[in-house]
């Protein structure tokens, strides 16, 4: 039987591996970690999460949640591990992230199609196989990608939010809720008055940061921006954007801050938490005396400081086909992060398509994803011509137009069609 050639261990590769394996397919898995390690990476688990644990919205009406019902229609192996590491996060999916990758390695390494090899991969794999070495990608690796491929890669800066003991929070200075009262009050908030903003605001702007290294541009992925950078862009930015006080009031004052800091729960167990909207490429001594500003975390202990690394994709709609093939290396594919997918389950899901294609080719079929479906339609954003690509989330604006008067009808009718496509190809696909 053919060996199918899945390199990274990450949810792409994961979520690939999984799919190929539980269709008969023998596949060789090959992570790096953690003999080579990352500037974002602390373990050697499979699918580590790096910048958050959360992995968005539950409501089907709302693109994250949509997209999940998806996967969870086609037996993802990530929502599986996802919904058994659920952390309480009001109206959305978080998870403790050292239980869900341990969950991840466990299910991979116990499957007897799967052998997991740990090496640092340099060269270009042979055919059939799917490249998911995500948006750090090893310099060897990503020069033989530029040589083979023959377009440069293109890069963007992402940042991880600093992660604090939940011991060390001053409780009666921050209060429980979440955005008008939806879910249960799972994320704890820090109000500021003008005076407090104002003085968080100007150490924020004036902090040192990480300097870059010499031969790197400041580009950044406009939905996961420093929080310096953010605030630079004016001195109100922060209180309409990441720091908002809408739908939040302070039960102690009864009226709405002028902004509020949110923190989300990190683990199962409630003793870490992460300041949302907080990635940051300040320095770890800046961090903690300006973080230590905000009213709640004066004496607040750093478990992880925010770090910048740099992400690496490719300019997909040049080198991709339809489900994520190479154009001109039949055979083989490129999934999550670095075919330009943005986001944990988006990654998940472009490993799911890419192995179902690659399976379904070695039987003599083919697959086309629904563009009804999220999954349909971000395969079709990637590899659609487009000369200013850019990576992208899963997000109603790829989808072909419903009607419906009201946003909220739009959605919900948005919805309904994915989840009947979805569910018909799921039935055809196991026919």
């Amino acid at each position: 039987m053919t060996e199918i050639n899945v390199v990274g261990g990450g949810l792409a590769g994961c979520e690939a591996a999984w799919q190929l394996a539980n269709r008969g397919c023998r596949v060789i898995l090959t992570e790096m970690r953690p003999l080579t390690m990352t500037p974002a990476h602390n373990s050697g688990n499979l699918a580590e999460l790096v910048c958050s644990n959360s992995l968005g919205a539950e409501n089907p009406d709302s693109p994250g949640g949509l997209l999940k019902a998806e996967l969870r229609a086609l037996n993802s192996l990530i929502m599986e591990c996802a919904d058994a590491a659920r952390v309480p996060a009001g109206g959305a999916l978080a998870v403790d992230r050292n239980k869900f990758a341990q969950l991840v390695t466990q299910k991979i390494s116990g499957h007897p199609n799967i052998r997991v090899r740990r090496e640092c991969r340099t060269d270009f794999p042979p055919a059939p196989g799917i490249i998911a070495t995500g948006p750090l990608t090893h310099d060897s690796l990503a020069g033989a990608l530029r040589q083979k491929l023959g377009h440069d890669m293109l890069f963007f800066y992402d940042a991880a939010s600093p992660i604090i003991a939940a011991d060390s929070i001053d409780m009666s200075k921050v209060f429980r809720a979440s955005r008008y009262g939806k879910g249960s009050a799972d994320y704890l908030n820090c109000p500021m008055n003008y005076e407090e903003y104002q003085r968080f605001y100007r150490a924020l702007v004036e902090g040192e940061t990480v300097p870059l290294k010499e031969f790197e541009a400041e580009i950044y992925f406009e939905h996961c921006l420093p929080i310096e950078v953010i605030a630079k862009r004016g001195p109100r930015t922060l209180a309409f954007g990441p720091l908002k006080p809408v739908g939040l009031v302070d039960p102690r004052t009864g009226k709405r801050p002028y902004a509020v800091v949110q923190l989300r729960r990190e683990d199962a167990d409630g003793q870490l938490y992460n300041l949302v909207g907080f990635q940051t490429n300040l320095t770890w001594g800046a961090q903690k005396r300006i973080f230590r500003l905000i009213p709640g975390l004066e004496k607040a202990e750093f478990v992880r400081y925010g770090v910048m690394h740099r992400n690496t994709f490719i300019d997909a709609p040049k080198v991709l086909v339809a489900n994520f093939r190479l154009r001109d290396f039949p055979g083989l594919y490129i999934a999550g992060q670095l075919a330009g997918v943005e986001g944990y389950l988006e990654s998940a899901g472009s490993g799911l398509v890419a192995a179902l294609d690659l399976w379904a080719r070695l039987q003599g079929k083919t697959v086309v994803f629904p563009r009804e479906t999220l999954l349909g339609s971000l395969t079709d954003y990637v590899t659609r011509p487009n000369p200013d690509f850019q990576p992208m989330n899963a997000n109603f604006g790829l989808l072909p137009p419903v009607p419906g008067k009201t946003k909220r009808q739009r959605r919900q009718n948005y919805a309904e069609r994915s989840l009947a496509c979805i569910s018909m190809f799921a039935k055809n696909l196991n026919d």
